[in-house]
Parts: C-alpha cells; sequence; structure tokens
C-alpha cells in the first residue's frame, strides 16, 4: 500500500534547496530589504557584477520549484490518503496548520525569511482545488500567472534606486543590530521594525496584502498539482520529449530576468522579470529531469535525493548554521563576508548537507522534523496512518 516514492522528485527538492541556500545567502548575509541596497555595504564592481549574476540566474528562480513540488506532493499525498480511507481535508489540513505553527516559530525566533507559514497558508487554499480536473487546473495556473505578472507592470529597476532614502535608515540600523546585538536585540528589531510602515502601508493594511499575494501566487502550486494528476516525472525515460521541450524556457527565461537590468525604467521591466523568473524556473525542472534521463550516473542524482528527502530539516538547519555565522550572538560576519564568498559558503553548507543526510538515511527513515510532521498529519506517534497499521495486522493475520 502506499503511493511508489519518485526519486526524480526528491532530487529535484534537493536542487531547489541548494538554488534556494544560494538566494537566501544574500538575505541572511544583507538582511531582507539590504540584499537589494548593495551601496551600504562595501561591495566591489566585480561582486556587483557577481550579484547581478545571482539576480539573474537564482533568485526568483528556485523557490517556485519548490512550490511546484509541494503542490505536486499534495496530489501525491491525497492519492495515497485514498488508498488508506482516510479523510483526505482533515488530514491535509493538519499537515498544513503544522507548516504554519512551524513557519511562525521559525519566522519569529530564528528568521524573517520563513516560507512556510506562507505553504501552509497556500496548502489550505489549494485544498478548494483538490478535486479540479488538470484541464481546471491548468486555467487557473495561466490565468493567476498572467495576473502576477500584470502586477509588476510599471516595476522597474530604477525604482528601487529610488526608494533608497526611504529604507536608508532602516538597512543602516539592520546592519548594526543584526551584525553586533544579541540573540535578543536582533528579536527585538525583527518584531518591531518593519520598513513599510515607515513607506506609508498602514498597519492593519499588510496582512490583507500579504493574503492577497498569496492566493495570486498560488500558481506554480497549481502548475505542480497539474504535473502531478498528469503523471509527469512518474516515468522518466518514457518522458524525455516532455523535458527536452521544456528545454526551451531555459533561454527564454534567463534573456527575460536580463532584459530587466538592461531595460532601465521601462514600465515593462517589472512584468518582464517576473515571467522570466517563472520560465526559468520551469526551464530549470526540465533541465535537471533531462539530465537525470541522460546522465547514465544515480549516485550524482543521490547527494540531491539525500538532501530532498530531509527537505524541511535541511531547510531549518540552513538557517540555524547561516545565522549562527552572520549574527551578532554567533560569528558576527553579517555585511562583512562578501556576495563571492558567501556564495562558496553555499557550496559548503549543501555539501556538508548532502553527507549529514546521507549518513542520516542510513539509520533513520524519516527526518526529526519529517517525522513530527508526520505526527501532527495522522495524530500517531509513531508517525504512520492508523488505517495502514490497520490493515497490515489484518493481512499478516489472514
Amino acid at each position: 500500500m502506499g503511493t511508489k516514492r519518485l526519486h526524480l522528485i526528491d532530487a529535484i527538492r534537493g536542487l531547489s534547496l541548494f538554488g534556494i541556500l544560494a538566494a537566501n545567502m544574500l538575505i541572511f548575509q544583507y538582511g531582507f530589504y539590504g540584499k537589494d541596497e548593495m551601496e551600504f555595504f562595501e561591495v566591489s564592481r566585480g561582486e556587483t557584477y557577481f550579484h547581478t549574476f545571482l539576480q539573474i540566474t537564482v533568485e526568483g528562480s528556485f523557490m517556485p520549484i519548490f512550490a511546484f513540488l509541494f503542490g505536486f506532493g499534495m496530489v501525491k499525498m491525497v492519492e495515497n490518503l485514498q488508498e488508506l480511507n482516510l479523510g483526505v481535508k482533515r488530514t491535509a489540513a493538519r499537515r498544513f496548520v503544522f507548516l504554519i505553527v512551524l513557519g511562525l516559530l521559525h519566522s519569529v525566533f530564528l528568521w524573517e525569511g520563513d516560507i512556510l507559514l506562507g505553504y501552509g497558508i497556500t496548502g489550505l487554499f489549494l485544498l478548494f482545488f483538490l478535486k479540479r480536473k488538470a484541464k481546471t487546473l491548468l486555467i487557473w495556473t495561466v490565468i493567476l500567472f498572467g495576473a502576477t505578472v500584470l502586477l509588476g507592470y510599471g516595476g522597474s529597476v530604477d525604482d528601487y534606486a529610488q526608494d533608497d532614502s526611504s529604507l536608508s535608515q532602516y538597512v543602516t540600523k539592520t546592519n548594526m543590530v543584526y551584525g553586533e546585538g544579541s540573540y535578543l536585540d536582533i528579536l527585538q528589531h525583527r518584531m518591531n521594525e518593519d520598513p513599510m510602515l515607515d513607506l506609508g502601508v498602514p498597519e492593519g493594511l499588510i496582512p490583507v496584502v500579504a493574503l492577497f499575494a498569496l492566493f495570486i501566487g498560488i500558481f506554480p502550486f497549481l502548475f505542480g498539482m497539474y504535473g502531478a494528476k498528469r503523471g509527469w516525472f512518474t516515468s522518466p525515460e518514457q518522458e524525455k520529449k516532455l523535458y527536452t521541450k521544456g528545454l526551451v524556457l531555459l533561454p527564454f527565461g534567463l534573456m527575460c530576468k536580463s532584459a530587466y537590468f538592461l531595460m532601465g525604467s521601462h514600465p515593462l521591466s517589472g512584468a518582464i522579470f517576473i515571467a522570466g523568473s517563472m520560465f526559468l524556473a520551469a526551464g530549470y525542472l526540465f533541465l535537471f529531469a533531462y539530465f537525470y534521463t541522460a546522465v547514465r550516473n544515480p549516485s550524482f542524482f543521490g547527494f540531491f535525493g539525500y538532501v530532498g528527502r530531509l527537505s524541511l530539516t535541511n531547510y531549518i538547519a540552513q538557517t540555524i548554521i547561516c545565522t549562527t555565522i552572520f549574527y551578532g550572538y554567533g560569528l558576527g560576519l553579517f555585511g562583512e563576508l562578501g556576495i563571492v564568498y558567501g556564495f562558496l559558503l553555499t557550496i559548503v553548507v549543501y555539501y556538508g548537507q548532502v553527507h549529514f543526510s546521507k549518513w542520516y538515511l542510513k539509520h533513520f527513515r524519516t527526518g526529526p522534523l519529517e517525522r513530527a510532521a508526520r505526527i501532527a498529519t495522522y495524530l500517531t506517534l509513531s508517525g504512520r496512518p492508523k488505517k495502514k497499521r490497520e490493515l497490515e495486522g489484518k493481512k499478516a493475520a489472514s
């Protein structure tokens, strides 16, 4: 009983965690807003170019892959629950409530760049799409993708430069507090300081805007649900044509994101950047799947798979490791390491996670946070569905 584990999906999830770490490394060492305000830091011209390179190739193009996999995994979880004759919506809802709680703890006590809270809330939205056909999911994906791109109209690279004065005080204070402050200093700053309020956004409107953004931004999750219902990535060898066709999105996405930095104040530049980020994410997805079928080296993809199987644990571990390195209560390297060395640190941390995950999975079946999620989902200390144990008991008795 149960859904067969898809090793390609594990590997893609592991790959997306590398890209997410590379993008988050800029936030860990420069702050959520400071990463786009490099003039507040001592950055060489070469590092400025490398920063732009990361913005084009990494930022905004790996998180959608993770979102795709979340939607994909949701459909597979539902299929498994239906096999076990368990209540689908209430069981899935418990998983999402767990993510919301974990995300709140993560964002309050560790780091403001958390995605788990948003994923948990998005999961509750997605419950309304569970019974929709693949075609309907695709239509909603296209509609919401188009709406998101339209919202980017009017945004440009020059707009960020115009907003520097309103953010300068916040970024300057963040640099001092995060680099030199204690854990309590950083916690207080994270909870009480918000540049959005300084920009004139009413405090009561921020949660409304956040929920609206979550709903509009669910299209990569819906696309993942569409892919799962179409059976993508279940038979890689038979899907080479699909992966090959998807490769065209790779150069198209890179061109769109590059155009953002060349178009300056053109009102279309923001919309093109958003579209390019999504096209590039899909291109990476199909490129990795293509190499999975073309390169006869299972051990190489297994490295990513180890990390992917412990994705929740590794994601939180990345926060603990990097905040300890950059924040004042640790090594205090906030804003000092540099963009290039930060990327090298990304490789080192990820490499360590590969080997830790490989070692861990030799001794345990699931990661600690993955197990906690299963306990919360199935309400059993073993983390296994009650129905599944009953069925296995009846089978053994017969």
